[in-house]
């Protein structure tokens, strides 16, 4: 795709990744619509690139927000390229976890990117060429410890993105599935960046992730895996789990103990 023709609906775009994203973008050429609940973090790019850059104000788990959405896009002329980067974590044991923690994680990371993406097609398949990029995470591919719900919802948006692709094979639109490792972002409180910092794990900034999306997007890629050794352990837990069972067993006590000092700021949207 060339991103100077980009035409996008960029969801999560005041997050960490989603404002580089929407920087990377704007850089490039293309026209964003930029969806968020809060459009702070976009003022600087707003300011910057006026005539690339536009923020919806949207809670992508209603109904009627997700209609603003379609009629935002409809309004500059239809869209080509969907990226959903929207999402929420939450470092916790499952029995740390309240119903309504839950259903937050099921709503923002699985329900709201299922339903705008169904809502948004027609105008997909209307362009000449067009893509949807699903931002899921490397706990999509390994259940890990501390993230139970997590990963649920990370499997199912990979599983989504696979199925969505071979059921669009016929169409002019592509999936793209995008699994970051961990990233520096508000995301993760701080017994999640304590976790990572006791277990020495990569770390990556938010501009390396939207740097390497722009380019699975440009090159037409089907995924994106970020990382290495993580992209070896994607591998691995794929063909041993029983391999990848034994070396997290070995990392619960840490585990458990961090996860009673979880934020539970890393909920909010």
């Amino acid at each position: 795709m060339r991103l100077c023709e980009a035409r996008v609906i960029l969801t999560g775009a005041s997050g960490g990744i989603g404002v580089a994203i929407a920087a990377a973008l704007c850089a490039s050429g293309a026209r964003v619509l930029a969806v968020a609940r809060r459009g702070e973090a976009l003022a600087p790019l707003i300011e910057q690139y006026p005539q690339h850059l536009c923020w919806v104000s949207a809670d992508l788990t209603q109904l009627t927000d997700r209609r603003k959405v379609l009629s935002a896009a409809q309004a500059v002329g239809g869209i080509n390229l969907l990226i959903n980067a929207a999402g929420v974590n939450h470092f916790a044991m499952l029995e740390q976890l309240e119903d309504s923690e839950i259903n937050t994680l099921l709503a923002v990371n699985v329900s709201a990117p299922i339903c705008l993406t169904r809502l948004l097609l027609p105008l997909l398949k209307e362009a000449d060429s067009a893509m949807v990029v699903n931002v899921g995470s490397t706990y999509g591919s390994i259940g890990y410890p501390g993230y139970a719900t997590y990963c649920a919802t990370k499997f199912a948006l990979r599983g989504f993105s696979e199925a969505l692709r071979r059921e669009l094979a016929d169409t002019r639109v592509n999936v793209l599935y995008v699994a970051p490792r961990a990233t520096r972002t508000s995301m993760n409180g701080a017994a999640a960046r304590a976790l990572n910092e006791a277990l020495k794990a990569n770390v990556d900034d938010p501009h390396t992730v939207a740097n390497a999306v722009i380019h699975a997007i440009s090159g037409d890629r089907r995924e994106l895996y970020l990382g290495w050794p993580e992209r070896f352990f994607v591998r691995l837990n794929s063909l041993l789990p029983q391999l990848v069972d034994r070396g997290l067993r070995k990392q619960l006590p840490l585990i458990r103990h961090l996860s009673h000092k979880t934020d539970p700021e890393n909920l909010k949207p």
